[in-house]
Formats: structure tokens, sequence, C-alpha cells
């Protein structure tokens, strides 16, 4: 008898100890649950009583890890209020703060085995890429409230761009055009107003995006910069019917593309002398002189500047203190570089929801730094008006 007991642990290190083990947590488990459910009802499971105060409706999955193994739990459902075994414990402290790490790191961008071996060095047995995307679903609620919420105020001015992260797709791998648009709100603050993921920047793409908007409360746009796509283009045209910027950083791009290498310093140094007027009017007059010096010896070069003139110097028509943020979508754009680099650590997406998981809440992140940051410009120069916060910035730059 003796030698028995002396042997049992022995037993338990065997494949067959540890599922008889397992076997009885799992009957032992189920036992505390339809006690805590009939004490819940306050009658037996199939039993008639005027004195039942809850009705059973079957059953739920739910996995267990023990420190014996793994045991699949069957857990009553209840038609009325909920049910939770006690001996589980709904998220306890400290496993609420492990979701957190692994939640954190995925939205910076950690690749799911670096978040795993993170996981392990807090102590715990580590995660797999689907637990990963599990946990990190509990962002969606609060992404799509953000990436929904009511536009409220004006908005003058807006930038409007995309990127193309890997997404699977009924069996292939292609990229997904992902749109954003941020915003300088009449308090001169930046805002992100949106975002989209779809199949391609499309005109009925784009006027999808824009309406929406649009029916979140967007208003008072007076000024949008992008780059030249025709379908783009014409969405602002139809759905916002205000003035366009073509992205100075984009046409220069173009307008060098039709320039042997050598000459590329040049003529780049030759077109900016129109961008350095102080006017709209001078700025004009230097672009037409500039485009006539080099119509011999770039001819592509000189007719695209005559059909860019007015949508190159469109944001000269609006405050200096705006062009150099009107000019280009630089600013959009370093924020899609980041998009870029935190998708390209996940390098496929499963689905377009995991796009606007991800994606969305770093722009979310990105939204709410600007509002607690300086202001980009005084609210003077968007709306002719000071205010006292135009006030204070203005005693601590000295002007």
């Amino acid at each position: 008898m003796a030698d028995s007991i002396l042997a049992l642990p022995a037993v338990l290190d065997t494949d067959e100890g540890r599922d008889l083990v397992c076997e009885m947590l799992a009957r032992m488990a189920s036992l505390a649950m339809e006690s805590e459910v009939e004490a819940r009802c306050n009658a037996p499971l199939g039993a008639r009583s005027e004195a039942r105060l809850a009705q059973r409706n079957g059953y739920r999955e739910r996995d267990w890890d023990t420190r014996a193994g793994h045991i699949e739990l069957q857990i009553p459902k209840l038609r009325k209020g909920s049910y939770f075994p006690s001996f589980l414990e709904p998220r306890r402290t400290a496993e609420k703060a492990l979701v957190a790490v692994i939640q954190e790191a995925y939205l910076q961008g950690v690749s799911t085995r670096a978040v795993d071996d993170l996981v392990k060095a807090l102590g715990s047995s580590g995660v797999s890429k689907s637990q990963v995307s599990r946990l990190c679903a509990e962002v969606d609620e609060r992404v799509r409230e953000f990436l929904g919420r009511r536009l409220d105020g004006e908005f003058p001015y807006l930038w409007l761009d995309g990127t193309y992260p890997r997404v699977r797709d009924g069996g292939h791998i292609v990229g997904k055009a992902t749109i954003v648009a941020i915003g300088l709100n009449a308090e001169g603050r930046r805002e992100v107003l949106g975002m989209k993921v779809g199949h391609a920047e499309t005109e009925t793409f784009w006027s999808e995006f824009i309406q929406e908007m649009l029916s979140r409360g967007l208003k008072g746009v007076k000024l949008v910069t992008s780059d030249a796509h025709e379908g783009l283009k014409n969405a602002i045209a139809r759905r916002l019917m205000c003035s366009w910027q073509r992205c100075r950083v984009h046409l220069m791009r173009n307008l060098l593309s039709h320039v042997p290498k050598g000459k590329k310093e040049l003529v780049a140094a030759t077109v900016r002398t129109a961008f350095a007027q102080p006017t709209q009017d001078e700025a004009i007059r230097q672009w037409r002189s500039v485009a006539d010096t080099l119509r011999q010896a770039f001819p592509k070069v000189s007719a695209i500047m005559d059909e860019a003139e007015a949508d190159a110097l469109a944001y000269m028509g609006f405050p200096p203190e705006l062009w150099a943020m009107t000019a280009s979508t630089n600013g959009l754009e370093r924020l899609n570089r980041e998009l870029k680099r935190r998708a390209d650590v996940v390098q496929i997406f499963p689905n377009d929801n995991s796009v606007v998981r991800l994606l969305g809440a770093i722009l979310m992140e990105q939204h709410d730094e600007w509002q607690v940051t300086r202001k980009q410009v005084s609210a003077k120069s968007l709306t002719g008006r000071d205010t006292k916060d135009d006030a204070l910035l203005a005693r601590g730059t000295g002007r």
C-alpha cells in the first residue's frame, strides 16, 4: 500500500495520469457549475417549480487551461441574466493587465511571435496568433465608435490620401485601398476624420467615403489637398464643391520624371521659385515664366505646368500661415508611413476587419495625441477672431 501511495506522483507525471486528473477536474467543475446554476434558478434541472427564478438555456463551450492540462467546459446558460462559474473569476486583475500588454504590443507593431515571447517572459504560457487576434478584437468596439463619431464644428482644410496593406481576400493576397482623411478644425487642431477599406481608389469608393463623413457632420470645407488621382478629384468636385490643391510634392515628382537625372536639381530649383513668391498673383506670373523658360528643353514639363497651374497654387489663395500645411499631403503621408510600418509587421492581414482594427486604433491614438499637443495654427488665421488660447500661444512664442 505504501509503495502504491509513493508511486502516485510518478503516475501523475505520465500522460495517462494527467488525463485522469483532467477528467476528475472536469467532473468536479461540472458538478460545481450545476450546483451554482441550480441555486441561481432556485430549482433543480428539469423540475417544475413555482419558486423557479430563471430558466436554463443550453450550454456554451469555454476552454480552461489548468496546470494539469486543457479542459473543455460546458458552461450552463440562462434565458435571462448571465452566469459565470465562480471558480474561473472573470478577468482577474493580473489577467486584465496581461491582456492590456498584449493589446498594446500588437498596436505598437510588435509581431505575434514577439508578443508570445513577451507573455512568456511575464510568467504565462504564451499566446498563439489566434489568441492575440482574439484578445485584440476587444479594441474593435472603441475603434468603430471613434471612426463613426459625430464630426462637430467646421473643418476648413482637409487632406486625403491612401495606403495599401496586404489582405487575404477570397483565397488571394491583394493590396487593399485604405483611405484616410484628416482635417484642421476651426480651433486650429488636426483631427483624424475617417478611414475606409476597399478594393481600389475608384471615384465611387472615394465618393462613398466623403459622403459618410458628410453624413456624420463634416461641413465648412474650403480647401482639400490630395494627389491628382482622377477618381479622387472627381469625388471632391462632386461631393465637397470646394477648392482643390494638388499636392506640391507629388506634382514635383511628376515633373521631374520627365527630366534627365543630371538636370533634375536645376529644374526643381527653378520650379520652386514660384512657390517662394509672397502672393498668389506673383506666384502665378513666376509659374508661367518658368514654364516658358523650360518649354524648349523640356516640353513635357511645361505642358504639365500649364495644365496644373491653378491646382498647384490654389493654397496661396488662403492665409500665408497655412501655406506650409496646405501645399502638400506631407503631414498625412507621415501618418500613412507609420500605418505602413505597423502593417508590415503583420505582413498579411486575415481580413478587412483586422485592417480596420489595427490601423483604426493607431489613428485613434494619433488623434488623441493631437488634441493634447500644441495647436498647429491660431484660430485667428482660420476665423479672423482671436481666442484666449491664441493669446497664450502668441505669448509663448514671443509674437
